[in-house]
């Protein structure tokens, strides 16, 4: 697939377009610029107008530079709130395990509104379940603010994708550890409480939780309960049940965004952070 047909494919062929921020009455308000994507004259972010965008077809280049130098495939990409935030993939290494097989992903994230720097991370996905977790990029140095400094500093991307794979082959081998540790009743219990913020009132007196969070509990418990029941009750049987539940059932729409950016994929996370010192 060409750059331009994977830009095509996953509707991120634009590009955004600086321009000056008035009030409705026509005063220039200085320092300030507003992002607006060329193609639907949509505003992605109001920033300083010491902000430097970086478009989607010089991320996706980057990315290729990427595959030329490691050999992994460019695979997919996407966008939210109509290209606030944006992402591609580049396809890496997988990893079986039992009738398990995780298949890895490099990932690459921009964005327009301001909350994300250019960035790089791990992910993988369960086929078995189509499960994703998203490891963020908070443990690779690859991040880069929107400014003057950027660019020059693109490079710097390129000689970090092999600390990123040399995660991602750490990361199986911690699953491969946490399928042969047993799951115990109090580690559901810590599990359940992180993922939900149970208060001390909640865990004395379940009748204390509220309706849509005792339903929620139920959806949550019967994936924890299918995923151990395929996992041997192990560690990793657990956090398959928190990725399938947060991936599956935790919202009725897809929860994508809030997993790779937001709130969800934080606990999510600091789960697994947990989990691991377990082993």
């Amino acid at each position: 697939m060409t750059q331009q047909e994977l830009l095509e494919q996953t509707g991120l062929n634009w590009k955004v377009k600086t321009e000056n921020v008035m009030t409705e009455s026509g005063i220039l308000i200085p320092d300030r610029i507003a992002l607006v994507r060329e193609d639907t004259n949509k505003v992605l972010g109001i920033h300083t107008d010491s902000y430097v965008p970086y478009q989607n077809d010089e991320l996706l280049e980057l990315l290729f530079r990427i595959s030329q130098q490691s050999g992994l495939e460019l695979h997919t990409g996407g966008s939210f709130k109509g290209g606030e935030k944006v992402w591609f993939q580049l396809k890496s290494n997988d990893f079986t395990l039992g009738n398990d097989k995780i298949k890895g992903y490099i990932s690459g994230f921009n964005s327009f509104d301001g909350r994300t720097s250019l960035a790089f991370g791990n992910s993988t996905i369960t086929v078995s379940c189509m499960n994703s977790f998203w490891h963020g990029y908070r443990q690779v140095d690859t991040r880069l603010r929107h400014s003057a400094t950027m660019r020059p500093r693109i490079d710097e991307i390129l000689f970090k994708i092999d600390v990123l794979l040399q995660e991602e082959k750490q990361g199986f081998e911690t699953i491969r550890r946490m399928n042969e540790v047993p799951m115990t009743h109090e580690d559901r219990e810590l599990i359940t409480n992180m993922m939900f913020q149970l208060n001390n009132e909640e865990k004395l007196d379940p009748a204390l939780i509220s309706t849509n969070k005792q339903n929620k509990l139920i959806r949550f418990n019967a994936d924890v309960d299918m995923e151990l029941a395929g996992k041997d009750r192990s560690l990793w049987g657990l956090f398959s049940g928190v990725t399938r539940y947060t991936t599956h059932s935790m919202k009725k729409t897809d929860n994508s965004e809030s997993k790779m950016f937001g709130r969800t994929g934080s606990i999510e996370r600091e789960i697994y952070s947990t989990l691991v010192e377990m082993i």
